[in-house]
């Protein structure tokens, strides 16, 4: 497996964001639409009173997965039914550092399990947190 990395070929979209006074301060996008107070979690000694980076890749990496999935089912002509995806992001030490591990619970209760279990195997290929997170952290998908 190679450390080169994906240069993508066209760019799309891109997100802009700005943060001041790290996990105890303020988050916002550029358009206005995310706009929210940072605060470490209790967890972490934190007062718990803001949202935290790991919650906010957790919304980013279950809604993307989500998408991945419904796209992968309109490739592959499926009616893939209700589509839920919960992801757990767990902060942890990692030598000197820190670290991320990441389950994703995929809910697809109307596929057969074998339709349900490609279905997710292809996703993960396809959705760009993955790719991002590829041969960089655990993730573990766990099919409901």
């Amino acid at each position: 497996m190679s450390n080169t990395p994906a240069i993508l070929e066209k760019r799309i979209y891109t997100a802009v964001a700005t943060a001041t006074g790290g996990r105890e301060g303020h988050a916002r996008s550029e358009d206005g639409l995310l706009d929210v107070t940072l605060a470490p979690p209790t967890a972490l000694g934190g007062t718990g009173a803001g949202t935290n980076p790991e919650q906010l890749f957790a919304a980013g990496y279950a809604a993307c997965f989500g998408s991945a999935l419904a796209a992968v089912a309109r490739i592959q002509k499926i009616t893939p039914g209700s589509i839920a995806v919960t992801a757990k992001v767990a902060i942890g030490t990692v030598g000197a550092g820190y670290g991320l591990a990441v389950e994703l619970d995929v809910n697809l209760p109307e596929l057969p399990r074998d339709k349900a279990e490609a279905l997710v195997a292809a996703a993960h290929q396809m959705c760009p947190y993955s790719n991002a997170t590829r041969g960089n952290i655990v993730v573990d998908l766990k099919l409901a």
